[in-house]
């Protein structure tokens, strides 16, 4: 990490092989990393979620059979991971979005 990189903040979620695979794990380790030297990802890479909150995205990930979304927070000190799921459905479920929102307020409130 060079001295003007943003840190990475885990909350929750793992990148690991299994349950992805190889290509998806390096990706989803590339990604991260451009986000902490401040590049903007935009789509199909990296989607905003206003529902979700301000400076809140979805990282996407193409793995065989399955789409993973990273879902993160740009703040000025750091790259803030809220989670990291599966994703199934057209929509991000609902409970997602409301345990990344109590996530990520209980991050800002320690």
């Amino acid at each position: 990490m060079g001295p003007r990189d943003r840190p990475l903040v885990w909350l929750h979620g793992e990148v690991k092989t299994p349950p992805f695979s190889h290509e998806a794990r390096v990706e989803a380790g590339y990604l991260p990393r451009r986000l902490q030297r401040g590049d903007k990802l935009t789509l199909p890479r990296s989607r905003p979620m206003p529902g979700v909150g301000t400076r809140c995205h979805e990282l996407r990930i193409v793995d065989a059979g399955v789409t993973w979304r990273i879902l993160y927070r740009a703040d000025p000190d750091a790259i803030v991971i809220a989670e990291v799921f599966p994703k199934k459905t057209a929509q991000t479920p609902q409970t997602v979005i409301d345990t990344v929102k109590k996530r990520l307020m209980e991050y800002d409130n320690a």
